[in-house]
């Protein structure tokens, strides 16, 4: 496989959880720490679209994976790349910040709070909204020119609704990635089952709902 688009994956996942965790992990408020993950899918977008589409996470992967947009060994790749990209983003901020106490931007819930099945379906909702505006943007290229602007849009609303419940990961490589640096991988699952299945109810909506039949 062409490595352009691997790495392009390994770069964008990096940055995504580089500055978005990162800017968490500072103590940023909800609305830096939201804008700091759509500006960047906003941006490395249009950077690397024309490479790899830009997933930068395993549920987009997933989910263009089971409406065909993507073959099952270049998904297993991109995945692959992803996870790296996120593993190294975490390591490097641990590095830079002295450690893990900050928490290096992990995403998790608060079980006094909410239920298992409670995160799980409200990562499962705002990955469906993410995806959904992939599906119809991305896919769909009489929308292509917005598709930055939409999907980043989009991943900054989730974020400030989801932010304080669940940390809105919508993303299993951003949760990953933290997770292993700081050891704390009790509430993984979650983060796994929650995104995943938001996903391919999202891409099979599309599939047989939205996607225009030639």
């Amino acid at each position: 496989m062409n490595i352009k688009p691997l790495l392009a994956e390994f770069i964008g996942t990096f940055a995504l959880v580089f500055i978005g965790a990162g800017a968490a992990s500072i103590g940023g408020t909800l609305l830096v720490v939201a804008l700091a993950h759509g500006l960047v899918v906003m941006s490395f977008i249009y950077t690397y679209g024309q490479h790899s589409g830009t997933h930068i996470n395993p549920a987009v992967t997933i989910g263009l994976m089971v409406t065909g947009h993507i073959k099952i060994t270049n998904a297993i790749m991109y995945i692959i790349m992803q996870i790296m990209g996120a593993i190294t983003a975490s390591a490097l901020l641990s590095f830079i910040l002295g450690g893990s106490d900050s928490g290096l931007g992990a995403t998790q819930f608060n079980p006094a709070s909410l239920t298992s099945t409670q995160a799980i379906i409200i990562e499962s909702i705002l990955t469906f909204f993410l995806v959904n505006s992939i599906m119809n943007t991305v896919i769909n290229s009489n929308n292509s020119n917005l598709a930055g602007i939409v999907i980043g849009s989009t991943l900054t609303f989730c974020i400030l609704l989801g932010g304080p419940l669940t940390g809105a990961s919508l993303n299993p490589a951003r949760t990953i990635g933290p997770a292993i640096i700081t050891g704390n991988m009790h509430q993984l699952l979650v983060y796994i089952i929650g995104p995943i299945s938001g996903s391919v109810l999202a891409s099979i909506l599309y599939h047989f709902v939205y996607q225009t039949k030639n």
